[in-house]
């Protein structure tokens, strides 16, 4: 939910004055699918532990049992497969969206020709990055 991020912008009209300008975009979905899933993943396994270990006699003796469970893991699987390629996509777009130079392009008193703007330092998105890895 970038669009709720505000940040300061010096107005050239007058020196002391600044302007309060907002990021654009809301790429709260796909983090919110990914953990989401993660979750309800992590649910699943103590769940099916809990089977393994307690009632193997139960997971043993019925046939049904070990192909449902077989079943849910293989939605899972896929359900990963895909949250993990939209959180991808949706961090793209938060560094698309974040980037210094599209910052400055998006500020209107850096536009006019006797003003200069310099982009900051990058955002360190590494640990972001890891996580769409994993």
């Amino acid at each position: 939910r970038l669009y709720q991020i505000p940040f300061e912008m010096p107005d050239c009209a007058g020196e002391s004055e600044t302007r309060t300008l907002h990021l654009v975009g809301d790429f709260s979905a796909p983090a919110e699918f990914f953990v989401t899933l993660g979750v309800f993943s992590f649910l699943y396994t103590m769940a099916a532990l809990v089977l393994y270990l307690r009632f193997h006699s139960l997971y043993g003796e019925n046939k049904k049992l070990p192909i449902a469970d077989f079943c849910v893991t293989v939605c899972f699987t896929f359900f990963w497969l895909v949250a993990a390629a939209a959180w991808g996509k949706g961090l793209t777009d938060v560094k698309a969206a974040t980037r210094p130079a599209s910052l400055i392009a998006a500020m209107g008193v850096c536009q006019e020709e006797e003003v200069v703007c310099a982009a900051g330092t990058t955002p360190a998105m590494g640990l972001a990055n890891i996580s769409v890895v994993r």
